[in-house]
């Protein structure tokens, strides 16, 4: 037990360093995203692509599946180191620092024969950001005392309140994960499809771009509460950090 709550108070350090260890995080009203008239086509592809990754459905979960009568559902919050003097040309009226905190609300749910679904959704308040996501993993090995699991999941998310842009992602990933005593530490590998689009005002192309992002994770299990820590590497840095209760 006091392994356990050992445990337990790790993750909540980690939880708040995620918050404080960078400089000064984005604040929820410095979030519109409102685009330059002046907007080029190179610094837009640019923006388009961290946006994107930083939008893109993240697993926050093993390979393993939950089985038919296993749930999760949780709060976490993404800190996101991004590009600020790309952004600062991009978007008006912001003085955007380098590190970018994003909530979310993230579901998943257990299905037959290896499967799980699962949903997410975003809001910054006071922001015109807004994002919702769905999955589906399918676990192609379910992972035993011997063996590990290993999952491929599809996943889709789209962004919603902001005028100026049209932007969803498509991901594809591949997984494994070995459960030790109640963690269960996780790697894969993903590929990410952006289709970004302006408003036609702003006279710029549609840009469509793939870009690959590798990530590892860990899930703490203590009874009906759960933690998990993931990395997400790539072009654009991610980190997040959740609580969660199920089973």
């Amino acid at each position: 037990m006091s392994i356990k709550i050992k445990a337990c108070t790790i993750w909540v350090m980690l939880i708040v360093a995620i918050l404080t260890i960078h400089n000064r995080p984005v604040a929820a009203g410095e979030l519109d995203i409102k685009f330059d008239p002046a907007l080029l086509q190179p610094d837009f592809k640019a923006f388009s692509k961290e946006l994107g990754l930083a939008i893109s459905y993240l697993p926050m979960a093993p390979a393993e599946p939950l089985g038919v009568l296993g749930f999760d559902i949780g709060a976490e919050v993404t800190a996101i180191n991004i590009d600020n003097n790309l952004w600062d040309k991009v978007i008006i009226d912001n003085d955007v620092p380098g590190t970018v905190v994003l909530p979310r609300i993230h579901l998943q749910k257990g299905l037959p024969f290896g499967f799980d679904i699962g949903a997410s959704y975003t809001r910054v308040p006071s922001s015109n950001i807004k994002v919702i996501g769905g999955e589906v993993k399918w676990a192609i090995v379910s992972g035993n005392a011997a063996l590990p699991a290993l999952a491929i999941r599809g996943s889709y998310t789209t962004l919603s309140g902001v005028d100026d842009l049209d932007l969803e992602t498509i991901g594809a990933d591949i997984s494994v994960s070995k459960g030790i005593a109640f963690v269960t530490p996780y790697a894969g590998y993903g590929q990410v499809w952006i289709t970004s689009e302006a408003n036609q005002t702003f006279g710029l192309q549609k840009e469509e771009i793939t870009t690959a992002k590798p990530f590892v994770g860990a899930k703490i299990s203590l009874a009906l509460i759960n933690f998990v820590f993931e990395a997400d590497f790539g072009d654009l840095p991610m980190y997040t950090a959740r609580f969660n209760v199920g089973f």
